[in-house]
């Protein structure tokens, strides 16, 4: 089997609304330890739409804290597993984050967006949670859904972030 993939440490402040949650980074993400680093993976474009501010056009540190400003953090469910490439359908002996601990250091969530099918059911396995939990497209690019059904359908985030 292949070794173990470690996930990226949490994206978050206090004004933290929005935890998006993935699965676990990609291999390309991986490469350069960068949420989202894949140059198909829709989720920049579609930070970028929400918010109203380029951050798919920024250098990754002012994208970070983009997000942030805008109370949106980052995270993943997954904290180490095994996977040959990056499919999800190819993760194996999956080791989850404490997903609880970080919540309850979050005193401004009001939901959870998670990136994808493969976090969401796996984020069923940890304990209940008290904000909403939102299951959105993957913004993957091995998630053949048109962009513009990706972005529609991640517009539910949209009262959350106030615009």
């Amino acid at each position: 089997m292949s070794e173990f993939k470690h996930c990226f440490a949490p994206v978050v402040n206090a004004q933290t609304r929005i935890l998006v949650l993935g699965s676990l980074p990609g291999d390309a993400s991986l490469a350069v330890s960068q949420y989202y680093a894949h140059p198909r993976n829709a989720f920049w474009p579609i930070a970028a739409a929400l918010t109203g501010k380029p951050l798919d056009a920024l250098p990754y540190g002012e994208r970070l804290q983009g997000l942030l400003a805008c109370g949106i953090g980052l995270w993943d469910v997954v904290g180490k597993a095994q996977r040959r490439g990056s499919l999800d359908t190819a993760v194996r002996d999956v080791q989850c984050n404490d997903l609880a601990s970080l919540l309850v250091s979050l005193p401004a969530l009001e939901v959870l967006a998670f990136n994808g099918a493969l976090a969401y059911k796996t984020a069923q396995r940890a304990p209940a949670v008290h904000v909403p939990a939102l299951a959105l497209p993957s913004t993957s690019p091995a998630y053949t859904l048109p962009f513009a059904d990706k972005l529609a359908a991640w517009r539910v985030l949209l009262p959350y972030l106030g615009v």
